[in-house]
């Protein structure tokens, strides 16, 4: 494996700034970002990943191969729970075992954005579409992990009527989701001219934002350390091993379908990520018994921070091996 893309990727002032952000908490550091701008960064990032996406949807149409990206996407963002859930099943409860199984069968969006900027310093290239199959993956793995809670509990919330209206609102009408979409569908159907006119904001500061948000992921990961301890081996060995295994599952049927170098890597770290804002909203709601420190410490405290440090410079060289 090239170890190059590991060092390049730690020497990335994002990545540098995610690791000031934890140590800024282990030295107990009073460092701080004010808690309406993390939500403001967030909501940028997923504009401007969106409208750029949309942009590119715009200039190359939709194929064959992009149609089929799209339906394997939302295929494995089902899937993926269903094993995940009987793998966690052996260890934990089914309320516990069905909300970490929706975290891991959905998708992490600013995993996906520090991969799309990883590519943009390499200069290689991704189709736009990959963002629609970052809107498309987000709910199917909450509807899942709902439907596991209904199938395997054995107490009185099986016969409990589930309100699926205020589920399916959660899962496809959430904020990060409808922005996603709404940028996504701007970005189609605008005109050059009016690209043009907003990619000083979508393009020339997206960096900058970036990696400022990844300061406070930093300080947020860090302060989940001592939650994700009392998960145990097995949680912290499932925080690792699951994505490497989904990352090389979405790998191979890359290759299978034929995508390109870049939309490979994107696509291997979409099935690799977890949620840890919208599964965990989805899961408070309809699933309580399940304990959030476990779910979101997980996919937050050492699952995201393995993708964008470790995970996506190893996909990406796996993905050279094979693509050469």
């Amino acid at each position: 494996m090239d170890s190059s893309l590991i060092l390049s990727n730690l020497l990335n002032p994002p990545i540098i700034f995610f690791f000031m952000g934890m140590f800024a908490v282990f030295l107990k550091s009073d460092l701080e970002i004010p808690q309406p701008l993390p939500k403001l960064f967030s909501l940028y990032l997923l504009f401007a990943i969106g409208f750029k996406g949309g942009h590119e949807i715009h200039e190359s149409g939709i194929d064959g191969e992009v149609a089929l990206t799209l339906i394997l996407a939302m295929v494995l963002a089902a899937i993926v729970p269903i094993y995940s859930f009987f793998i966690l099943k052996l260890k934990l409860d089914v309320y516990n075992a069905a909300a970490i199984a929706a975290a891991y069968g959905s998708i992490s969006a600013v995993t996906f954005v520090t991969a799309s900027s990883f590519l943009n310093r390499l200069e290689i290239a991704y189709g736009g579409h990959m963002v629609a199959a970052l809107a498309l993956m987000e709910s199917p793995a909450i509807v899942i992990g709902i439907l596991l809670v209904r199938l395997f509990a054995r107490d009185h919330r099986t016969h409990e009527r589930i309100a699926w209206k205020e589920i399916l609102r959660e899962a496809c009408l959430n904020g990060s989701v409808f922005l996603l979409i709404a940028s996504l569908i701007a970005g189609i159907i605008t005109s050059q001219e009016g690209w043009e006119s907003l990619e000083p904001f979508t393009g020339e500061i997206f960096y900058g934002v970036l990696t400022f948000f990844l300061l406070d992921m930093g300080l947020v990961a860090a302060r989940q350390f001592n939650d994700l301890r009392r998960g145990g081996s097995f949680l912290l060995g499932f925080s690792i091993l699951m994505p490497l295994f989904n990352a090389l599952l979405g790998i191979a049927i890359a290759a299978l379908i034929g995508m390109s170098a870049g939309n490979a890597l994107l696509f291997s770290v979409l099935t690799a990520s977890a949620s840890y804002i919208a599964v965990p909203a989805a899961m408070r709601l309809t699933v309580p018994e399940a304990k959030p420190s476990l779910y979101i410490s997980m996919a937050l405290a050492l699952t995201f921070p393995f993708n964008i440090i470790l995970g996506i410079p190893v996909y990406m060289a796996i993905i050279n091996h094979f693509w050469a």
